[in-house]
C-alpha cells in the first residue's frame, strides 16, 4: 500500500503515543485540516483491513488509535495474561453497566439502581481506567459524576456508546430520571 504523507504522519503520531488521539489534535501536529486528517485515518485502516495487517486502526468516537488485529486477540492476551486479571467480578460488571447507560452518573445514583454499595466496584473500574470522574453534580455536597472512558469501548470493542445494545426495562427511567 503506497501511503501519502498525511497517512504516514498520522500513522507515525499514532503509534508513538500508543493511546487514543482526537482528530483535532493529530490535525494540529500533522498541520492539515481535520478533514484531512480524518481521511487519512480512514485511507489507514482500510489499508491495514485489506492487508489483514497485525494491527488495525480504530476510530472511538472522535479519536483514533492503533490496536491489534482481533485475530492476534488471543495470543496476546496469552501473553499479557500476568498484567491484570482479564474477568471483572458481576458487581463490577453491574456497576459498570449503570454507569455505561445512565452517565455522567453519581455513585450514589450507582448505589441506588444496584441496592448495595458500590465503592469497591468502583474504585476497581477506576484502577482499570474504564470509568473516570467528569466532574461533580450542582448540589450539595458537589458529589462526583463517572462516565466511562475510551479503554471502556476498546474493552468491549465498541466505536461510540451508541453501539450498546438496548437496555432492558428497568424501574430506572433515564428519560424521566433525576439529574446525574
Amino acid at each position: 500500500m503506497e501511503r501519502n504523507q498525511w497517512e504516514s504522519a498520522a500513522e507515525a503520531i499514532l503509534f508513538a503515543l500508543g493511546e487514543p488521539v482526537e482528530e483535532t489534535r493529530l490535525a494540529q501536529a500533522m498541520g492539515c485540516p481535520r478533514e484531512a486528517a480524518a481521511r487519512a485515518c480512514q485511507s489507514l485502516a482500510q489499508g491495514y483491513e485489506a492487508e489483514q495487517a497485525g494491527v488495525r486502526l480504530v476510530r472511538l468516537e472522535e479519536s483514533w488509535q492503533l490496536v491489534s488485529a482481533p485475530q492476534w486477540g488471543e495470543t496476546i492476551r496469552g501473553l499479557l495474561s500476568r498484567r491484570k486479571p482479564d474477568k471483572l467480578s458481576p458487581a463490577a460488571l453491574e456497576t459498570l453497566a449503570v454507569v455505561a447507560y445512565f452517565q455522567p452518573v453519581t455513585r450514589v445514583v450507582i448505589d441506588q439502581e444496584r441496592g448495595v454499595d458500590s465503592a469497591h466496584s468502583l474504585a476497581l473500574l477506576l484502577d482499570r481506567e474504564l470509568v473516570a470522574p467528569c466532574g461533580s453534580l450542582d448540589a450539595p455536597g458537589r458529589p462526583i459524576l463517572y462516565r466511562t472512558t475510551p479503554v471502556f469501548l476498546r474493552s468491549f470493542g465498541l466505536s461510540s456508546l451508541e453501539e450498546l445494545p438496548p437496555l432492558p426495562e428497568s424501574g430506572l427511567n433515564r428519560e424521566e430520571g433525576q439529574p446525574w
